[in-house]
């Protein structure tokens, strides 16, 4: 099992139950947005929480070879799949981190609506260090967090601490591990004391701007899949990473 939905209206949980790393697979990318579709078509569920299992990481991210060319299509669509049934549906939503969110984990976070993270957590977008590069947030973290921002998440693929995430405006909240839940049920409580149905029509009405910077996402996907598939350093990157070892640039 790779999640698990807990739903106790007017509050879902869907919990990441693949530790210690929570890796985004094709299978557990299929049971995620499939979860998301059995909370969107329920009319009880004001507030969906997305958290994960353990300490260590909330997710590293999508398995590296799924992004090898035999299954890099079928990886890009089941994760932008996930990430606009996380972004559309109409239940708000929180991101509870502990530990780390990297890559598509961060992708994922940033999808939600609000994020709360314990102290120790950290986010990044370490692709360029593998030879490629994160298409949603490219798509999406200069509407978020500014030009600048972006290029720095993306191009250094650094990490941030927590406090360093809530400086640029992805985490509005920063706690000790040990009070990230009651902060996390604090805050579906505030929501959940709102109508719904006004809920529900205001995150719609804040959507259309997520929803424009992601117009640009199916060029990006095209250049990711035409032209940086067919470089050699993409794969150079990918085997390197597999193969604990520093790779060997070739510049094309």
């Amino acid at each position: 099992m790779t999640c698990r939905l807990d739903v106790a209206p007017p509050r879902a949980t869907l919990t990441l139950t693949k530790p210690p790393l929570h890796v985004l697979d094709l299978e557990g990318m299929g049971a995620l947005s499939r979860a998301l579709d059995s909370v969107a078509a329920r009319t009880d569920v004001a507030v969906l929480v997305l958290a994960a299992e353990g300490e260590k990481a909330f997710s590293v991210g999508v398995e590296v070879r799924d992004h090898f060319p035999d299954r890099l299509d079928d990886m890009i669509d089941s994760f932008h799949r996930l990430c606009r049934s996380l972004i559309e549906i109409d239940a708000v939503t929180v991101a509870a981190v502990r530990g780390i969110a990297l890559g598509g984990g961060m992708e994922l976070a940033a999808c939600c609506d609000f994020v709360l993270a314990a102290e120790e957590a950290s986010f990044g977008q370490p692709e360029i260090h593998l030879g490629c590069f994160p298409p949603l947030g490219a798509a999406l973290y200069p509407s978020l967090f500014g030009a600048n921002r972006a290029s720095a998440i993306v191009l250094l693929g650094e990490r941030l601490t927590a406090e360093e995430a809530k400086a640029i405006g992805l985490v509005i909240r920063v706690v000790s591990k040990t009070e990230l839940d009651s902060a996390v049920d604090e805050l579906v409580s505030k929501l959940a004391s709102k109508s719904p149905a006004v809920l529900r029509l205001a995150k719609k009405a804040l959507r259309t701007s997520t929803e424009r910077a992601l117009e640009s996402l199916p060029e990006i996907e095209s250049l990711y899949r035409e032209e940086l598939a067919a470089t050699e350093d993409m794969l150079e990157g990918l085997e390197a990473f597999l193969e604990k070892r520093k790779p060997a640039w070739r510049g094309k």
